[in-house]
């Protein structure tokens, strides 16, 4: 897919990896590039930024992802690129509270499944569309340190897999973001951790990356 003249839709676009994609499609011609984040501010910032129109969004909350989806597809126009950027991270294993699982795999996960639920179907009806789906190399790997991380990412990277594989042929395409440490308050205070040892990688590279694989 070529993003020029396209409309793009970044979740977690107050920083971090959003906002890099959020600068790069723009650079690239989009459109419209809506940033949406929980941090309605840092959305809107990174709005203005890139001449585009910043969103609160919980992505936690399906109600909510389908009302974004219906709010942008009514008022501004057909979303061709949905990027599934929003994630968090937590330390611990089998000890971790059933709350906190439950967070994580509804931000990690869930989100990227309703946001599929409610806008693959009408992307399927015009003839196509495109998903970017932020995981993990923890999605390939593990996470030293953190097994609902490890969990969560193995699991966002089966649905987008799934996702390729049952509507690939209607017209839908996939694209899944795997990097090690990035350079975002996700890694803050853990600079030294496993992930990290090969050093940090800024989010403009990641963006730019992103950018090539959806072209290609």
């Amino acid at each position: 897919m070529d993003v020029k003249d396209r409309i793009v839709v970044v979740t977690g676009a107050a920083g971090g990896i959003g906002r890099a994609l959020a600068q790069r499609f723009a650079q690239a011609g989009a459109k419209t590039v809506v940033c949406v984040d929980i941090d309605e501010e840092g959305a809107k910032r990174t709005a203005a930024e890139v001449g585009g129109v910043g969103l609160r969004l919980d992505v936690a909350d399906e109600a909510a992802t389908g009302a974004l989806i219906e709010k942008v597809e009514t008022e501004i126009g057909p979303i061709d690129l949905y990027c599934c950027n929003a994630g968090i991270s937590m330390r611990g294993g089998p000890e971790v509270e059933d709350a906190a699982w439950q967070k994580i795999w509804e931000i990690n996960v869930m989100a990227h499944i309703w946001a599929a639920r409610h806008l693959a179907p009408r992307m399927i009806a015009r003839g196509g569309g495109y998903f970017l789906n932020t995981a993990s190399a923890a999605g390939l790997l593990s996470q030293v340190g953190s097994a609902p991380y490890a969990v969560t990412k193995h699991a966002a990277v089966a649905f987008a897999e799934w996702i390729s594989l049952t509507y690939g042929d209607q017209g839908i395409k996939v694209s899944v973001l795997c990097p090690q440490a990035v350079n975002t308050n996700m890694i803050k205070g853990k600079e030294d951790g496993v992930a990290a040892v090969n050093g940090l990688i800024e989010p403009e590279p990641v963006a730019e990356a992103c950018l090539k694989a959806i072209e290609a």
